[in-house]
């Protein structure tokens, strides 16, 4: 259904203004005639619109109250998201005074509660943690040994083997990792597309393959040969570079297909 449509047909209930005035100002506080106030207007915009209006125009051009109101949702007693958003932000001092308070600050907030206090908290978290990683230097990965002590304690006790995909940067930091397949102990299925699937939506400038042996030994099979080449021809063709596939063990043994000349190329 599209979105003003969508709009149209939720509209039902509410004050006969509200549905023409929400998809005119795309929720935005006016004060007219005909008996409303701007808060009854601001009550009209109800948690659906401010979502349509996140959807619509993306997050990026929502000002901080209509954000917020995306994250707070209606209140307890059915106040709209801007009002409560105007609340919290007259109360607390400001967008930035979100990150010096607690759920237990925003809990004692009208109409926020316990439920919206900690999707506030956690929103301001997720910030924190996303700024902190952003500003932390990345782990770098920039020679087979390097790679083979960072997978070691995360692979090499495992009694199963499994496949990883580790996207690098520019510079050979890790930018991310996925767990692509699951095998059993002396073998794993998994098909050249996927791997670059994965490879893809993590992101990053190339990216690494790597599994385990659980059998101890970190001589890769005729398998893994055809599959380190497969999606090394895939990846080229997508743009990306495959730089190695390293075969770990519980032991800390290793081998790297790239040093063995599988790839042609190492890392540079």
């Amino acid at each position: 259904m599209p979105a003003l449509a969508a709009r149209q047909h939720s509209a039902g209930g509410r004050h006969p203004y509200c549905a023409f005035f929400s998809m005119i100002t795309g929720g935005a506080a006016i004060a007219f005639g005909q008996g409303m106030t701007t808060t009854m207007v601001l009550n009209c915009v109800d948690e659906e619109d401010v979502r349509w209006r996140a959807l619509d125009d993306g997050f990026e051009q929502l000002d901080d109250r209509t954000l917020l109101g995306v994250v707070i949702g209606k209140g307890a007693r059915g106040q709209s998201p801007l009002l409560l958003a105007d609340l919290v932000l007259r109360e607390l001092g400001g967008f930035e005074a979100l990150a010096v308070h607690g759920a237990e600050a925003f809990a004692e907030l009208p109409g926020i509660g316990t439920a919206r206090a900690l999707r506030l908290a956690a929103t301001v978290e997720v910030s924190r943690r996303m700024a902190r990683r952003r500003a932390s230097p990345r782990e770098p990965l920039a020679t087979p040994p390097a790679v083979a002590a960072y997978l070691t304690p995360r692979l090499g006790a495992l009694e199963h083997e499994e496949m990883w995909v580790l996207a690098l940067d520019g510079n050979n930091g890790l930018v991310g990792v996925r767990r692509v397949a699951h095998g059993g102990a002396h073998s794993i299925l998994v098909e050249p597309a996927e791997l670059l699937r994965a490879a893809l939506r993590i992101g990053g400038c190339s990216f690494l393959l790597a599994h385990n042996h659980p059998s101890g030994c970190p001589e890769p099979s005729a398998e893994d040969v055809a599959t380190t080449r497969s999606v090394a021809r895939a990846a080229k063709v997508a743009g990306l570079t495959l730089v190695d596939h390293v075969v770990v063990t519980r032991s800390g043994a290793f081998t790297s297909l790239a040093e063995r000349g599988v790839l042609g190329t190492s890392f540079d």
